[in-house]
């Protein structure tokens, strides 16, 4: 079977199915596994942000879907060229991909054979079912049951001893994460749940929901034990950059969780924005930031860091 994934979780779905050698196309923006780097490339950016700051992102961004303009752009003689039977996409986010219709358009006006799936998670669960879809399409059903069994008997596994902790007497971090710094926007879709099965509890963010924007008032406000950066997109080095450069006012820095060093910056664009199998490791990432005396060894290297 011959598949393009125009999603970066979607590329990284295929391969954990071991259906590496089936992708004949993704997005600009695929980079893991690493294996999938050379391979065609089938999108780029319709915007220029490159040297933008998170703001001009943010409004140039934001001006392109309020106006009906394309945010990416699809190489439609690459998608001929590649030919495929299965290509996966989505509708979930204006600005994570390009879109259902749009693909859907081209693979009709080329008149490509090829089924279009768009896959459409907001919660762990529902990830976990894309798994599933992206196993059933591509012939790999039993690979797919697999893979998601394996998922699950780390997330019971994390689950199982943050509740034996809570029955123990311990209490999970009260937490503010940020899907994006300037402007601030707390964290939404299946972060949330990713934050709570890790033993914690997010004070801004709604499960199954898109982020939304918050303000450092309202950071202050809810005043968390822990303090996490996970811009979307961003991985660990950009995000402690990222946070260097943001603006924000000088009381910020004094707040309780910042001042008894709970800032942490993580890889957002690995662990956290991506719809798959590697949300399993941030849960676990997360467990062991919250609660260390009960998890140890779980966190990549360069998932996360502490800011001072």
């Amino acid at each position: 079977m011959r598949i393009v994934s125009l999603l970066p979780s979607a590329t990284e779905i295929v391969c954990a199915l071991g259906l590496r050698d089936e992708l004949v196309g993704v997005t600009h923006e695929c980079d893991w596994p690493p294996e999938v780097v050379g391979l065609p490339v089938m999108t780029h950016n319709a915007l220029d942000l490159e040297g933008a700051t998170s703001r001009e992102i943010h409004q140039r961004i934001g001006d392109a879907v309020h106006g009906g303009s394309a945010i990416y752009e699809l190489d439609e003689e690459a998608l001929e060229a590649a030919d495929a039977d299965l290509i996966l996409t989505q509708e979930l986010c204006a600005v994570c991909a390009v879109g259902y219709r749009e693909v859907s358009e081209t693979v009709r006006a080329l008149d490509m054979a090829a089924t279009l799936v768009s896959l459409e998670p907001t919660t762990v669960e529902g990830i976990l079912n894309t798994i599933t879809t992206v196993g059933a399409m591509a012939d790999a059903e039993d690979a797919a049951v697999e893979l998601v069994g394996r998922l699950r008997e780390r997330l019971r596994a994390i689950e199982m001893t943050a509740q034996e902790r809570r029955e123990g007497g311990f209490v999970g971090p009260r937490v503010v994460g940020l899907e994006w710094l300037d402007p601030p926007f707390a964290v939404g879709h299946w972060v949330p749940e990713q934050i709570r099965r890790a033993g914690g509890w997010d004070l801004l963010g709604q499960d199954g929901q898109p982020a939304r924007p918050t303000t450092w008032d309202a950071v202050a406000e809810v005043d968390p034990d822990l303090l996490l950066l996970m811009p979307c997109g961003y991985h660990l080095g950009q995000t402690v950059d990222e946070w260097a450069a943001t603006p924000r006012p000088e009381w910020v820095d004094d707040l309780p969780a910042i001042s008894r060093g709970h800032l942490i910056a993580l890889d957002g664009s690995s662990y956290f924005s991506r719809p798959g199998p590697r949300v399993v490791d941030g849960i676990e990432m997360l467990a062991e930031i919250f609660d260390p005396e009960a998890f140890r060894d779980l966190s990549p290297a360069t998932g996360w860091t502490p800011i001072d």
